[in-house]
């Protein structure tokens, strides 16, 4: 239960009354401890203590060097503040809390309020264990120049895999995009999913009696041994991965020379939802999920050993 002011009267009235904490706490359905903390602070100041928003500490701005290292980091990674947080004590050996680090982002115009986010939300982790297990591939509108863009990310380490900015958003450029993971990495693993939404461009839109769908896309796939998976209607969720992406191209496509200078950049910069403590890149996640035997028969394939 939440205190308000009147709650907080009745608490240190019953206290000058010489009445327990210990009594008092059940009644007002908070603990025993937090009695003591709101009496405590009352014979400290002789004031009702304030309880409620924007009854902490004031938040302290940064200082000149802070600020141009904020700065300095934000321009390298484009992350917000909960995760520039981490770099600052990894990479700067400096200590500096998220809200700082927000408000300063806000003054300088590099960050939103996003009242979405105040919000508790639900969530469920899921990612395949290994790279190449499946992908995610979609479309996008909004590209660079009125582009259209198409991307594959990989489920497990979220590397972009193969994409492209094209004049037409149709199943031939599809193709280049699934082409593309062919001649980059087919030598390592065959990707054994891939996983796509209803839209036309992929022939998924249109189903069968039966519910079965087909098409020149699908076909494809199934030709080059990659098993194609629509998600279910009207749960974007499924393919949330590539969706995520998206709003980081449309946030920092502007400020790369093309559209490759920008996938290495992502591909090399530390994922959220990677091993944050180590600053872990969706690059680096990519080769350490590998099937275990993977590198070792690279390994044997450079070396010229398979002939042996």
């Amino acid at each position: 239960m939440k205190l308000n002011k009147r709650k907080i009267n009745y608490l240190i009235n019953k206290k000058k009354q010489g009445v327990s904490s210990k009594t008092i706490a059940p009644h007002l359905k908070i603990t025993k401890r937090r009695v003591n903390q709101i009496w405590k602070q009352y014979q400290i100041t002789g004031k009702t203590p304030v309880i409620g928003k924007k009854a902490g500490r004031p938040i302290v701005p940064l200082n000149e060097e802070e600020g141009k290292i904020v700065k300095q980091a934000y321009l390298s990674y484009r992350f917000g503040a909960r995760m520039i947080e981490p770099i600052l004590r990894k990479r700067y050996h400096m200590k500096i809390s998220h809200n700082r680090i927000h408000k300063y982002l806000l003054k300088l115009g590099y960050a939103n309020e996003n009242y979405r986010k105040k919000r508790r939300r639900r969530w469920v982790r899921y990612e395949r264990r290994h790279s190449l297990s499946a992908g995610h591939i979609d479309w996008h509108e909004k590209g660079i120049d009125g582009s259209m863009v198409c991307a594959i990310i990989d489920d497990s380490s979220r590397m972009i895999l193969a994409g492209g900015e094209y004049s037409r958003q149709n199943t031939e450029n599809s193709k280049l995009v699934v082409d593309q993971v062919v001649r980059k990495y087919w030598h390592i693993s065959p990707l054994r999913e891939l996983i796509m939404d209803r839209g036309g461009e992929f022939g998924a839109h249109r189903t069968d009696e039966k519910g079965d769908w087909d098409g020149e896309f699908k076909r494809y796939l199934e030709g080059l041994g990659i098993h194609p998976i629509r998600i279910r209607r009207q749960h974007p969720q499924t393919n949330g991965k590539i969706e995520k992406w998206f709003d980081c191209y449309r946030a920092h496509r502007e400020y790369f020379n093309s559209f490759n200078d920008f996938i290495q950049w992502y591909n090399n910069r530390p994922h959220g939802s990677l091993d944050f403590e180590r600053l872990q890149t969706p690059e680096q996640a990519f080769w350490e999920r590998l099937p275990e035997g993977r590198i070792l028969g690279m390994a044997f394939q450079y070396l010229g050993w398979n002939d042996l």
